[in-house]
């Protein structure tokens, strides 16, 4: 009985080191680096090109209010719709699914006018959502001896593509003759990942599959564990959401010229890159993870109490600091990934936690604007932030432990 248990075992240690399954690896994560580098452009891209699209648009700021805080909220509600879309289809061809609506929202949003632009907007970001809670799945179902890695490579490139979004897409709306080709255009890379996804889904081996055990349904809402993953998660998020609103308006408050608190607030947005391609692949390695995330939080809580204190003294230091602190992020999509068994229970968890995290962090731009109203400052709006951050850092200590849902 023993032998004929450990004859499949070395099979499948062979099959693993076969060419083709090597292969169907390699692009697999290559599928995973391109979907991951649309998971921005589609939200980055609008900000340098929002004031050209209103004029052209005739529309108002509520309009522009609503354009820019609905990809939060469709992060909120797709993603919890994205485990049942996972059962029922599999999790490659949900992906595939997600990627096909992304490339459509991106191309609908720039034939007609604001309100056609507000439902392709919806259709492209309910797909980003999708795919953002269906990734860690492939991630700990097909490398699940490469967890940090992938999840390192994949926020990096999530990262790299929404730096791209913002600096790239005015140039194109140079070259190209406007805000409408620009913001189109991406719908190009959409494309792209998604016949890269096909191919990796006949792949041999590593295709993704449906989530295992997923038919159960099994629910996490009465788990203690998933509930602190989410909290850990919906912090975080509701400070970068915070921080990408409001910090370079702190920025130029404090003296900094408009350019420069670009470029400032750019380098918080790439310094998680280098962080996710080395601290989330150490991480990974170690039986648990709550050093590393305490660690990286410390650095937030520094560089937000600098600008609280002292936002003129030394904006270049704050600004490293605090986007130190946001590279949490990778840290949380890899705790998803190794506080869950299955695959069925990543999604699950996956899910849960960008679903509910994300609909908290939607409210962290517009409470922040609010208590600068309220207070006639930034103090008190970073003392709030200061207090989430404590919070955040005890949250994530606790998730980073080796226990799992």
């Amino acid at each position: 009985m023993r032998v004929e248990h450990r004859e499949p075992e070395l099979d499948g240690a062979v099959a693993a080191r076969t060419p083709g399954v090597v292969a169907a690896g390699a692009l697999l994560a290559v599928a995973v680096v391109l979907t991951a580098l649309n998971l921005r452009p589609a939200i980055t891209g609008v900000g340098p090109m929002l004031a050209e699209m209103r004029a052209d648009l005739g529309a108002s700021v509520v309009w522009a209010g609503v354009l820019t805080t609905l990809p939060t909220l469709c992060f909120a509600g797709a993603g919890l719709a994205a485990p049942l879309l996972a059962r029922r289809a599999g999790v490659g061809a949900a992906i595939a699914i997600a990627l096909a609506a992304l490339g459509a929202g991106l191309v609908l949003r720039v034939l007609d006018g604001p309100a056609v632009v507000l439902g392709g907007t919806l259709v492209a970001t309910a797909g980003i959502a999708l795919i953002n809670v269906l990734i860690p799945v492939v991630i700990k179902d097909s490398f699940p001896a490469r967890i940090g890695v992938l999840t390192g490579v994949y926020t990096a490139a999530l990262q790299g593509g929404g730096a791209l979004g913002s600096a790239v897409t005015p140039r194109l709306g140079d070259a190209l003759g406007g805000w409408r080709p620009a913001l189109g255009s991406w719908a190009v890379l959409a494309v792209v990942a998604l016949l890269a996804w096909i191919l990796a889904a006949r792949g041999t081996g590593r295709a993704p599959r449906p989530a295992d055990g997923a038919e159960g349904g099994r629910s996490l809402l009465r788990n203690r564990l998933a509930w602190i993953v989410t909290a850990f998660f919906g912090l975080q998020a509701f400070y970068a959401y915070a921080a990408m609103g409001w910090f370079p308006q702190v920025l130029m408050d404090a003296g900094v010229p408009r350019d420069d608190a670009g470029l400032l607030f750019g380098l918080v947005s790439l310094i998680a890159v280098p962080i996710s391609l080395v601290v989330a692949p150490m991480a990974a390695r170690q039986r648990g993870q709550s050093g590393w995330i305490v660690g990286l939080g410390v650095f937030g809580v520094a560089g937000t109490a600098g600008l609280m204190l002292a936002p003129s003294w030394s904006p270049l230091l704050w600004s490293l600091l605090v986007g130190l602190g946001m590279s949490t992020f990778s840290l949380a999509l890899t705790v998803i990934a190794l506080r869950a068994r299955t695959g069925g229970d990543t999604a699950r968890l996956s899910g849960m936690a960008q679903g509910f995290g994300y609909l908290f962090a939607a409210l962290g731009p517009f409470l922040f604007g609010l208590l600068h109203d309220l207070a006639g400052g930034w103090t008190v709006p970073l003392a709030m932030l200061l207090g989430l951050l404590g919070v955040q850092l005890t949250f994530g200590a606790l998730a980073g432990r080796h226990r799992f849902v």
